[in-house]
């Protein structure tokens, strides 16, 4: 039975603001003959396709981020602080792909608090039991998720081009094991969710330090082993360390529910081909033929 079941959690927010920058860097956006702009939603459908064929799931979920205000703004302003603002042309496209996911037949899933990865933490973690999961992303945080039925696929540059992460693949990769991604982000901190971890450990020491001793609390437990100027590093540093951490960890508690029964993949064609036609999407009218006959 488990073997049959396949779920593919896809980062809603990470396919379209792909899809968005992929097709807007020249500066033509797609729009409809109303003026809406739809180039992100169109390229989201394209990449969602691609994983669609690539991986031929038996049941599909998708995740959101909730507007910016989460737990992780919360314990620490500064979080995301350093973000721009969404493009002008994005904004109307956060509802509009989350109606053409509707009209799939695809359950949508975010909660105001949480973040997107927080909702794929809880979900993976959930359907896990009962089906293999993929988890749909570009995010290399998410790695921490990976377990024995748990996969992580990394989108990269380009379509169709996938990196898919298990605990074989990651320890390969990257010589860590799924705990230990979180525990690297406490040490180092994060440039893009722009929290700081220990000041003036980087990457490698904080590698070194994983590889040594295996975890934070590990490290905290033999701090009078390690080198004076490290020592002295996370002494200065120990309440930003936790809270590095805390913001790094993905969430497996979020109060969502979703039963197998929820999302199964039964592309909903007359439907979606009318959500196409209203949005001018000509050119995926043949693909949604193609999927509908794969």
């Amino acid at each position: 039975m488990q073997s049959q079941n396949k779920v593919l959690l896809v980062d809603g927010m990470a396919l379209l603001f792909r899809a968005f920058y992929a097709t807007s860097y020249s500066g033509y956006i797609r729009k409809t003959s109303d003026g809406l702009p739809t180039n992100a939603v169109y390229g989201f459908v394209q990449y969602f396709f691609d994983a669609i064929h690539k991986f031929n799931p038996s049941h599909v979920i998708c995740c959101w981020d909730m507007g910016s205000s989460t737990f992780r703004t919360e314990s620490y302003s500064e979080y995301k602080k350093n973000r721009l603002e969404a493009p002008l042309e994005l904004l109307p496209q956060f509802d509009l792909v989350k109606e053409v996911v509707a009209e799939m037949g695809v359950p949508n899933f975010g909660l105001t608090g949480y973040e997107a990865d927080d909702c794929i933490g809880t979900l993976s973690n959930k359907l896990q039991h009962e089906s293999e999961v993929f988890i749909l992303t570009g995010d290399h945080d998410m790695l921490q998720l990976i377990t024995e039925q748990i996969k992580v696929v990394i989108m990269n540059k380009g379509r169709s081009n996938y990196t898919v992460y298990d605990l074989e693949t990651l320890f390969a990769a990257k010589k860590l094991t799924p705990s230990q991604v979180v525990d690297l982000k406490a040490f180092m901190g994060d440039t893009s969710d722009n929290y700081p971890g220990v000041k003036g450990i980087g990457e490698k020491t904080a590698l070194k330090l994983l590889h040594e001793y295996g975890s934070v609390e590990a490290c905290l437990e033999c701090l009078e082993q390690l080198p004076a100027s490290i020592k002295k590093k996370i002494e200065q540093n120990l309440d930003m360390l936790h809270l590095s951490r805390e913001l790094a960890r993905i969430r497996l508690d979020v109060p969502i529910e979703c039963k197998l029964d929820d999302c199964i993949w039964d592309l909903r064609h007359a439907a979606t081909l009318r959500k196409f036609e209203e949005l001018e999407f000509g050119g995926l009218v043949k693909v949604l033929g193609e999927v509908a006959s794969g």
